[in-house]
């Protein structure tokens, strides 16, 4: 008898492996610019008609809206706690001209709301599954998991990838919020429809700021979150889906924020732009058509003591930079496009070497709260380790002589599946999730070397609870790009390249139990790159038993969330 995980290997859900749109036999909307490297599969694009595709830079840019707390106060103990909202149900949004298309998000848009939290306070989200019984891309039932990316969860609010929450159930995730400032952001983990899940709209910003940051980098409305992926459309609008024999998807229109290729407009200032890669597959190579240079002022896991100007870097799905713009030197009127120069083992179309378009506008008095800054700094003061008080460390303080183990991850493609040394996620499924890859101590630190010696794929490898510092590459010279100087939770391994991580496995005031690790192309996740780690005891905190979802009942309604006032359009 065939089981769900056959089914969805060999694409017996119709969906789950090809949606209307995918023969590209048929005349393509966007024609290749170029194709993957060592791949033999053809690529697809949209279906949709001429006077529907999108136009590069006809758009407005937009921010995600910025959700308020529905309750706040103060815990016995003084700390102080923030209470969401949402709900994930289905929504519209406009990408292809004349047509809408519907997506599953957070409150119904894509992305979610923005959730902007200090370093501190204790956050309760409550997530409600409201989604139709059947899935947008396959006929699964629709069940989501909730991964706040870059957070030190425990592990039943880690967004395990079985703890799943079906249509008409709710759960309330917890999340401590005592590490150093970093763009966190929340994602769907279900295993085996990960990919969906995400593809569908099911992703959004949680940026966690603390005094440090707010002293020395942009704020307001000079600090910009940039979500970027790509996409493809059938004829009708609606998302098309075709993930090449579990190679990935390579969708030919790119959008930020949700917005095809969109214009922003900027004032003549320094602007932080916080870069997070949403597509499933795709990595990009940014840079600006002026060739003026970004300057690197924090990575996933937060700052960097020393500022880095680059004038491209390479960012992988699901990894994080924070970058500073100069727009000072341009006068009203002027545009500078960011571009896509891309990487090996991408597919290519004609429109998918464009991002965005800045416009720059005149000056003008700034909201409350915001800040810009004078000059590009140098060294930016990181601050001591917020657990330092329980043993942590700085992360990128980390010396090899500290690691008590180290280990390998070797990741490649066995017999049609993707693996971490030979494993999948099926034998930690099989063996009633006891499987481990590593047994690390709490405070511990090890070493962990990343393997990509497949050649023909790139692998960014995201290490849950985790920051990690890389000491060692076997490429550029055997350092880290000069981009990477920073705390790490995702490691883009590309072809036949080596990473070396130091990491300490702090979990602060906390105790710990089983983590997950995982290729961040959600299609190889769900195909079936995942292992697990655990800190400490694997029984405690079990994810999937430990705080179940449950019924949603009427009165769930009271839990409402409302937003901020958005910046001016376009802005």
């Amino acid at each position: 008898m065939a089981t769900r995980r056959d089914a969805l290997k060999f694409g017996m859900f119709g969906g789950a492996v090809a949606l209307a749109g995918t023969n590209v036999g048929a005349a393509l909307a966007g024609v290749p610019a170029s194709g993957s490297d060592d791949s033999t599969t053809p690529p697809t694009a949209s279906l949709l008609a001429p006077e529907n595709m999108p136009i590069p830079y006809a758009a407005t840019f937009r921010r995600p809206p910025e959700l308020i707390p529905y309750s706040t106060g103060r815990d016995p103990d003084g700390r102080p706690f923030a209470k969401y909202s949402l709900s994930q149900k289905l929504g519209q949004a406009q990408i292809a001209r004349g047509l809408s298309t519907t997506i599953a998000g957070y409150n119904g848009t894509f992305p979610g709301p923005t959730i902007r939290v200090p370093q501190g306070t204790r956050t309760e989200v409550r997530i409600s599954n409201r989604l139709p019984a059947k899935g947008l891309l396959y006929s699964d039932p629709f069940n989501t998991v909730t991964h706040l990316h870059g957070s030190a969860s425990l592990p039943q609010y880690d967004g395990y990838a079985n703890d799943r929450t079906a249509p008409g159930k709710v759960k309330n995730y917890h999340y401590p919020n005592w590490q150093a400032a970093r763009t966190l952001w929340y994602h769907d983990h279900n295993h085996m429809l990960t990919a969906q899940g995400v593809y569908s709209g099911l992703a959004a910003f949680y940026p966690l700021s603390d005094l440090h940051e707010q002293a020395q980098l942009p704020q307001g409305e000079f600090d910009v979150p940039i979500l970027v992926s790509d996409v493809m459309l059938n004829a009708n609008g609606s998302l098309g889906y075709n993930d090449n024999g579990h190679d990935g998807l390579w969708g030919d229109i790119i959008t930020v924020n949700g917005v095809p290729w969109p214009t922003m407009k900027v004032k003549p200032r320094i602007y932080r732009f916080r870069f997070l890669v949403g597509s499933i597959t795709r990595s990009y190579r940014f840079a600006l058509s002026t060739g003026d240079p970004f300057y690197v002022v924090g990575t996933d896991a937060g700052m960097t003591a020393r500022v880095q100007a680059v004038s491209s870097w390479r960012q992988g799905t699901a990894e994080r930079y924070e970058v500073l713009i100069d727009f000072r030197k341009y006068k009203p009127g002027q545009t500078v496009e960011l571009r896509n120069l891309s990487n090996k083992n991408n597919v290519n179309f004609a429109n998918t070497g464009k991002v965005m378009k800045f416009l720059v506008v005149a000056d003008s008095p700034s909201p409350a709260g915001s800040r810009s800054l004078s000059s590009i700094p140098s060294i930016l003061d990181v601050g001591e380790p917020p657990s330092k008080a329980t043993g942590g460390l700085d992360t990128m303080k980390l010396t090899p002589d500290m690691a008590v183990a180290k280990r390998i991850l070797r990741v490649r493609r066995e017999h049609g599946e993707w693996t971490i040394n030979g494993e999948t996620w099926a034998d930690v499924e099989k063996s009633n999730f006891t499987r481990l890859f590593g047994n690390p101590q709490r405070n511990q630190v090890e070493q962990w070397t990343i393997i990509n010696d497949s050649g023909g794929w790139f692998h960014p490898v995201h290490i849950h609870l985790v920051d990690g510092k890389i000491i060692a590459r076997n490429t550029n010279g055997g350092k880290p790009f000069a981009w990477e100087n920073g705390p790490k939770d995702v490691f883009y391994a590309g072809e036949n390249e080596s990473i070396t991580v130091l990491m300490q496995f702090d979990t602060g005031k906390q105790e710990g139990g089983r983590y997950m690790v995982h290729c961040h192309n959600l299609v190889h996740e769900d195909h079936d790159m995942m292992v697990q780690f655990s800190v400490g005891d694997l029984r405690i905190n079990d994810p999937i038993r430990s705080d179940p979802p449950i019924l949603e009942t009427k009165s769930e309604g009271f839990y409402a969330s409302t937003y901020k006032a958005a910046y001016p359009a376009g802005t």
